[in-house]
């Protein structure tokens, strides 16, 4: 490798304005169920298939809702279980991709600097008030925690 390569010189192209909304240039695919053709050609098979897609996802989704008050990654296994429905129906095909294009627009939206700019200062003043109320307690109370206060 050259380290006087011209890639420093060279100005960045700008971005796609499709690909700031989630779309790209290739195409989506297609809508319906994703089991394999020998379980589609027969009726009772294929819906026997969905039963069980259906089950597993909604057990992954109700853990994922047990993980929002408990210990886990609740929206993370949502979005799983979401997943594992969204290979056999299309309702569910049609939320994730809803979902997937708000995301990459927050995304984008998070990435504006006068966004930033808001968020760092919104933090900031956060933490200063937090410090101030820290301080106030510590001078009040000394290093005693809250519960060994008697007054």
């Amino acid at each position: 490798m050259n380290a006087e390569s011209d890639e420093r010189t060279k100005v960045a192209e700008p971005a796609d304005p499709a690909s700031a909304t989630g779309e790209s240039g290739r195409e989506e695919r297609e809508l319906g169920s994703r089991a394999p053709g020998f379980i589609k050609a027969s009726k009772a098979l294929h819906l026997s298939w969905q039963v069980g897609v259906f089950v597993v996802g909604l057990g992954v989704v109700i853990a994922g809702v047990l993980m929002l008050v408990l210990p886990g990654p609740g929206w993370l296994v949502i979005f799983g279980g979401m997943a594992i429905w969204a290979t056999e129906f299309v309702w569910a095909q049609l939320v994730l991709r809803w979902t997937k294009r708000k995301v990459t627009e927050a995304a984008q939206r998070a990435l504006d600097p006068k966004v930033r700019r808001r968020n760092i200062i919104l933090t900031t003043v956060g933490l200063v008030i937090m410090a101030v109320l820290v301080g106030i307690y510590v001078w009040k109370f000394g290093l005693t925690m809250p519960w060994k206060i008697s007054e």
